[in-house]
């Protein structure tokens, strides 16, 4: 089995480029949330805090902030999933405080206040809503989620001592599971079945990783209670247990599978993980975003083109990102970083505004689509949430080790270092090359008139490369033996090309993989993956196509279905390279057609923020009539 970076020690710091750029975006957003907003109901429902009067009057905690700076939507005081941000932000919060003392410290005083609240809860209680919801919940009672808001407090706080090793955090988790150790364990198995079948977010999970940390017996309980039968075993023998239902619920519920079966060694559960995996993926079919949900719910195998209007929830995306993750560590199959690399750009990256970082809750892929952007504190979708985690986390898929060698799944902007692996300090630094060759999300940066200066002295090609080229710089303290592993995309359009320290190198792909192995001192790997455009059908609609340039999917700029005429199957028969120079860098992924009525331009998906779109369209044979003679974009 694979291990993740963080898991063998490694560091790794996001160097500048895509990653970078969203990740700080994030970050910004993250300081802005206030610990007081994001405590507020917490306070509230430990009877520590209350509200009267124009600006406020509080008990215990003195607040000059009046209702016009609170958190609403989901987190207003009168919403049944007020404070599940918190526990998204608290994940976030460990991984971003790393390189941020003030968040770090931030998150500290959280997780003392949350110790507070739930001491004046009597000791266990450390939520955000009453219990009491619980009880409502069990007796069929009208309520909105419980289980999901507070597995959202509990994973915040194991991630705060799982990565942040704060062990107030441990200490209010494990008390806050003694609750729900002696709650559960008043019905029967018939009655808590009935209560599985209402969302329960990511609580098998959570419990798997507490019983990781703290073996304690009484979580292994937790985790039986919390197998749900009546949907894993029909799963296991194969029946559609997903078209229609709601997406997130089964996914999350799949990664605590994932988790149980880590901890526990149960055959069954990792079963179960690669049943759903054929099921929601392999055999149901993604749409050429990678995505694989119609809004919140699973669509039908094979039908899409019905389905296109709200496409990919954003919380599904990450959490099925994270199950790729999961599934390449267990195994190693490279297809899991396809998928992965295919969600980051057209869902990840797609559903963050590239400029104020908000969230997009669906990414519509029909025509005349566009984004809903939400707002920073007006709305607090489950989608606010999972944003914060997905950024902070982005690098924890890029890189793995083994006991033989290191495997590069990911190629993004960034330095791995490692204190002691294969006998001393190891380094590695991934950098996109974007003077001879497109990145992956590659921002454009003015370099200003020297960097024009400079970059005229090289050989430069006279047309935008199709090329995508990494270079890796390996460097170790002493001399040491090991693989580096490097992913060749299912997207390379050609054989790729190697050079190691400038000197070309043979080049064998196998399984996906290329494998160097050698004494390694301080040598750059130069990788180089011929690209170019392709097109997706919908699986029932084959003369629908999305367009394809490497992994990143294609918008064009139009409100109306535009018939484009040409080879379904080759997309230069009506689409041309578009405003590809431009001083000392190359545009990538701008486009427009040729041979057509009417001119389109088309520009990545992700690069979208307010303009009306259309991602699939309709691609006919026939030849254009005599009489057209311009098709240039005005």
């Amino acid at each position: 089995m694979l291990r993740t970076v963080r898991a063998s020690g490694g560091r790794t710091t996001l160097s500048d480029g895509p990653a970078r750029h969203r990740w700080l975006l994030n970050a910004r957003y993250l300081r802005s949330l206030s610990a007081d907003n994001l405590l507020r109901p917490y306070r509230a429902e430990a009877g520590l805090w209350s509200y009267s009067g124009s600006w406020g009057t509080t008990v215990g905690v003195v607040s000059p902030d009046g209702p016009e700076t609170w958190h609403w939507g989901w987190e207003s005081p009168t919403c049944d999933l007020r404070g599940h941000i918190l526990g998204h932000w608290l994940s976030a919060a460990a991984r971003v405080g790393e390189d941020d003392g003030e968040v770090a410290a931030r998150a500290g005083r959280i997780v003392a206040e949350l110790a507070a609240c739930q001491q004046a809860n009597g000791g266990e209680w450390a939520g955000s809503i009453p219990p009491v919801y619980f009880d409502r919940l069990a007796t069929g009672r009208p309520v909105w989620a419980p289980q999901y808001v507070v597995h959202k407090t509990l994973m915040g706080l194991v991630d705060q001592y799982r990565i942040a090793r704060n062990g107030q955090a441990l200490e209010v988790a494990s008390a806050f599971a003694r609750w729900f150790h002696r709650w559960s364990g008043r019905l029967s198995r018939d009655e808590f079945d009935d209560v599985l079948d209402h969302e329960t977010g990511g609580l098998l999970e959570v419990f798997a990783d507490l019983y990781d940390i703290t073996g304690d017996q009484a979580v292994a309980e937790l985790i039986e209670r919390y197998d749900r039968r009546r949907f894993f075993e029909p799963l296991l023998a194969g029946a559609d247990v997903l078209t229609n239902k709601h997406a997130n619920t089964q996914i999350a519920e799949i990664l605590g599978a994932a988790r149980a079966w880590e901890v526990t060694g149960e055959q069954r559960w990792r079963d179960i993980v690669e049943a759903f995996w054929d099921s929601a993926v392999d055999s149901r079919g993604t749409y050429c975003t990678g995505g694989s949900s119609c809004g919140e719910v699973w669509q039908p195998a094979g039908e899409q083109s019905a389905r296109l209007h709200a496409v990919q929830e954003h919380c599904l995306v990450y959490n099925l990102m994270r199950l790729a993750a999961v599934l390449f560590r267990w195994t190693g199959d490279h297809r899991y970083g396809d998928y992965w690399e295919r969600n980051l750009v057209n869902g990840i990256w797609a559903q963050q505004h590239p400029d104020t970082g908000m969230p997009a809750y669906f990414l519509p892929l029909a025509t005349a689509s566009r984004k809903r952007w939400g707002r920073p504190t007006e709305d607090f979708w489950c989608c606010h949430g999972t944003l914060l985690q997905a950024h902070a986390s982005i690098d924890e898929a890029a890189v793995y080790v083994d006991d033989t060698g290191i495997s590069i799944c990911q190629y993004l902007d960034s330095v791995v270092s490692w204190t002691d692996l294969f006998g001393g300090r190891v380094e590695l630094a991934i950098a996109a090359d974007t003077d001879h060759g497109v990145a992956l999300g590659q921002r454009q940066t003015f370099h200003g008139a020297a960097g024009i200066q400079e970059l005229s002295s090289r050989p430069l090609p006279d047309r935008r490369p199709n090329d995508r080229v990494y270079v890796v710089d390996v460097r170790c303290e002493r001399p040491s033996a090991f693989e580096v592993r490097l992913r060749v995309p299912l997207w390379a359009a050609g054989s790729p090309v190697l050079e190691v320290d400038g000197k070309p190198c043979p080049v064998e792909v196998r399984n996906g993989w290329i494998v160097l192995s050698r004494t390694w001192s301080s040598q750059r790997i130069r990788l180089t993956v011929p690209s170019g455009l392709t097109t997706v059908p919908l699986p029932d609609r084959p003369d629908m196509v999305a367009v394809l340039d490497g992994p990143i999917v294609l918008a064009g700029l139009t409100e109306q279905e535009t018939m484009l005429y040409g080879d379904p199957a080759n997309p230069t028969s009506f689409l041309t390279p578009d405003q590809e120079r431009h001083h000392s860098w190359w545009r990538t992924g701008t486009y427009r057609t040729v041979g057509q009525t009417s001119g389109l331009r088309f520009m990545p998906l992700a690069e979208i923020r307010d303009e009306p779109y259309t991602v699939y369209f309709p691609v006919r044979r026939s030849h254009q009539p005599a009489t057209q003679k311009d098709d240039s974009v005005r």
